[in-house]
């Protein structure tokens, strides 16, 4: 039987892929940096054997996996070609991998993993299914109808795939070490589009979808009555967000999400498009209620008397979003936003637009650029940012206990690099640790 061998496996998408091996069946191990990653409990826990990269670990006969973050030079992979061996990098297997299922790509600048999350957990309620999800979280199934997988657009990756379906979410423009503009980005999802077999459900309110030429049907969803699928009624209850669906302006069903903010909504109608045209009946789409969530979206805990939240927010649309759904869903506490950026380039492309999502906060502290391996820092610094907002502080590790100050509020920590540390040191930093 071939062992599967990834390089990289605490990557979010390799790790979740590793997942969807282990459980049809498949050996799988793989190698990693010897730095703590959330990923890595879940692989833990189904011993899945986790190395420390070492070209020894390549042996004759395994299938090789290396994710996209590493390249030619790294000595594993130097090993599997120079033993011949069969050898994917990421996108490659994976496009691969779902020709067995009827595919799901789930795509856009944003709200990619919190829908695939959501849409795994709606089909899995009926039937068994494979699920890719871009929070580390995988899960396969040997008998599974549906493959439902996150498709990330940076450096095309998301062209190595032929789905059946793709839900796109939106367009915009984010990675900026590798996109030139909005145009670019613009032509990466055309690229897509083209690839897709059977059917595309697209946010109707997002003008650069509605761009897109197609050779599939598209059903289109959103708040403006010129969608397919559309949005009414909306309003903030104890347990979440309820709002009715119309189907082609004639009423369809009402329907509850446990999240607040459009953009939630917007993902969950997208996934009821979806359900609807597969013929899936509306009270087993409402098992859209039971969603827990995904890792590091809008997660929470209560601490003393303020609320913690963990988020992977890192474009300004996404800031805003996030910030938006703690006013929705505790509306008497003041907001908090604690930002770590993620990579300079991203930083320097969006410095203005970060002060200004950054701003419908009520206090503001800045952590320290977040730098990739593969960019060049320059001259930018996080005093650039904070001269943008006068009013914010800047945060080390040292003295995070300043956030104690911020009584009876909502801490909201985001970024995609570490800032999860923050928050951690934050809570190390009071004596009180049985406040959680």
């Amino acid at each position: 039987m071939t062992t599967y061998h990834f390089i990289g496996i605490k990557g979010t998408g390799m790790s979740a892929l590793a997942h969807i091996l282990h459980d049809s069946g498949e050996l799988v191990q793989g190698s990693d940096i010897n730095k703590h990653f959330f990923t890595q409990t879940l692989l833990e826990e189904k011993q899945i054997p986790i190395l420390s990269f070492d070209k020894e670990n390549i042996k004759e006969g395994m299938t090789v996996i290396a994710g996209n973050a590493f390249n030619e030079s790294h000595p594993e992979v130097k090993e599997a070609k120079r033993l011949g061996l069969k050898f994917y990098w990421y996108h490659e297997f994976l496009g691969e991998w779902l020709k067995q299922f009827t595919s799901i790509a789930v795509t856009g600048a944003h709200g990619k993993t919190s829908t695939t999350g959501l849409l795994s957990h709606v089909l899995g309620e009926t039937y068994p299914i494979s699920s890719l999800i871009g929070d580390g979280t995988g899960k396969g199934h040997v008998d599974s109808k549906y493959f439902v997988f996150e498709a990330c657009e940076y450096r095309r990756h998301f062209l190595a795939y032929e789905p059946d379906y793709a839900v796109m979410t939106n367009i915009d423009f984010d990675h900026p070490d590798y996109f030139k503009d909005i145009e670019d980005v613009f032509d990466a999802f055309q690229s897509m589009a083209d690839l897709v077999k059977k059917g595309i459900v697209a946010c109707g309110d997002d003008e650069n979808l509605q761009r897109l030429k197609t050779k599939v049907p598209v059903m289109y969803y959103g708040f403006a009555d010129t969608n397919d699928f559309q949005a009414k009624n909306i309003h903030a209850s104890s347990e979440g967000t309820v709002f009715d669906v119309f189907v082609r302006n004639e009423f369809y069903d009402q329907f509850m999400i446990p999240m607040y903010g459009d953009h939630h909504v917007l993902n969950a109608l997208a996934v009821i498009a979806i359900c609807h045209y597969e013929g899936m009946k509306s009270s087993d789409i409402k098992k859209l209620s039971t969603f827990k969530g995904v890792k590091r979206r809008f997660s929470e805990k209560r601490f003393r008397d303020q609320i913690l939240i963990d988020d992977y927010a890192h474009h300004p649309k996404e800031i805003s979003a996030t910030i938006e759904s703690a006013r929705k869903k505790y509306p008497e506490k003041p907001v908090v936003a604690i930002f770590q950026p993620h990579t300079f380039t991203r930083t320097k492309t969006f410095l203005q637009d970060f002060a200004e999502s950054l701003d419908e906060a009520d206090d503001v502290y800045l952590c320290d650029i977040f730098s990739s391996a593969r960019e060049d820092i320059g001259e930018l610094s996080i005093r650039d940012l904070q001269e943008l907002i006068p009013e914010s502080t800047l945060l080390n590790l040292e003295d995070v206990s300043v956030l104690q100050e911020q009584s009876n509020a909502v801490l909201v920590f985001m970024g995609a690099g570490d800032i999860q540390k923050f928050e951690a040191a934050y809570i190390d930093s009071t004596e009180d640790r049985t406040a959680l």
